[in-house]
């Protein structure tokens, strides 16, 4: 049994097929958002980056990156860093990485445990792409 303060949980089931993909203000990057904690700004989505796609420039991160590659190849180009299907990626808030590129198209499972960026970056041009 939960104490009473507690937060109330309740399960969610979504079936990622039937969602669009959004895309985002940097070509060839598209996503289908699956939760988001509007208070924490925690979120959890698909990502999938079109062959030749990627962020063009060094960055961090305002909380802890986890992304788990379900397909493709994409490479982080100034340390090699390279995600495959079935790798696991973890990058600590504050840790500048990038440039990156995907030499295949590539999905991976995107997981922020708080807000994405500090602020948002010049390459996106709608600030809904930085949540």
């Amino acid at each position: 049994m939960l104490p009473k303060e507690a937060p109330k949980l309740e399960e969610l089931l979504i079936q990622s097929e039937t969602l669009p993909w959004r895309e985002k203000s940097l070509k060839g990057i598209s996503e289908k958002m699956l939760w988001r904690d509007e208070q924490t700004g925690a979120s959890i989505a698909l990502i999938k980056f079109a062959e030749g796609a990627g962020i063009p420039q060094p960055h961090y991160h305002a909380s802890n990156q986890f992304m788990f590659c379900l397909k493709g190849n994409y490479e982080y180009t100034s340390t090699g860093v390279t995600l495959t299907a079935g790798s696991f990626y973890c990058n600590p808030k504050g840790n500048v990485h990038g440039p990156a590129i995907a030499h295949a198209e590539t999905v991976v499972i995107e997981i922020y445990d708080g807000p994405h960026y500090p602020e948002k970056p010049a390459w996106y041009t709608d600030e809904q792409d930085a949540r």
